[in-house]
């Protein structure tokens, strides 16, 4: 820890730099999008690195050209008891883009027909070993994931993560510290 004299803040050690991906404005002529307006995209859309750690792996795949997550198979039939949880192989590793992490998110088929419902789940750029999806069953009655079933979708997001700064106050807001539904019901 450091504390600047002149401030009186104190802050840890310094964090290791996170990398950046540059972005690039492509010109209106460009883009066959609009003639109105500039686009931003990335330079070189990193890959999303996967290794398959047996024959029952299934490559992520997504279900249409516009969705924002990737279906992730399970390798082996597992079942997921009423009111409890278990957690699905997938028989993959992986490697996510520098800049990003990998969340575990729901499928909204699984939730809306059979209560099922995923756990927290974060893939970090440095993490290597199997994606395991933890699996929720709301209902009162045993789920079966059979192999090859599409449990969950993967989804790639950008994160930022700053120097972690401690101050003695925080600047005041509109909101302060209101939560839990203090802005209102609807």
């Amino acid at each position: 820890m450091t504390t600047d004299p002149s401030t009186n803040i104190t802050s840890p050690p310094n964090s290791p730099p996170a990398k950046r991906v540059k972005t690039t404005t492509m010109s209106p002529a460009a883009t066959a999008a609009t003639a109105a307006t500039a686009v931003t995209t990335l330079d070189q859309t990193p890959p999303l690195l996967i290794k398959k750690l047996s024959d029952k792996a299934r490559l992520p795949t997504r279900g249409s050209a516009f969705a924002a997550g990737y279906d992730l198979y399970a390798a082996r039939e597992t079942i997921i008891p009423a009111r409890g949880k278990a957690l699905v192989d997938t028989d993959i590793s992986m490697a996510v883009p520098a800049g990003t992490y990998g969340r575990i998110a729901p499928r909204s088929g699984l939730a809306a027909k059979n209560f099922i419902d995923t756990g927290a789940g974060v893939i970090d750029a440095d993490y290597r070993g199997q994606v395991k999806v933890l699996l929720f069953n709301h209902s009162d009655t045993d789920f079966a994931v059979a192999e090859g079933d599409r449990v969950a979708q993967l989804v790639l997001e950008r994160i930022y993560t700053p120097d972690v700064v401690e101050v003695q106050e925080l600047e005041e807001s509109v909101r302060g510290a209101g939560g839990f539904g203090s802005t209102g019901v609807n």
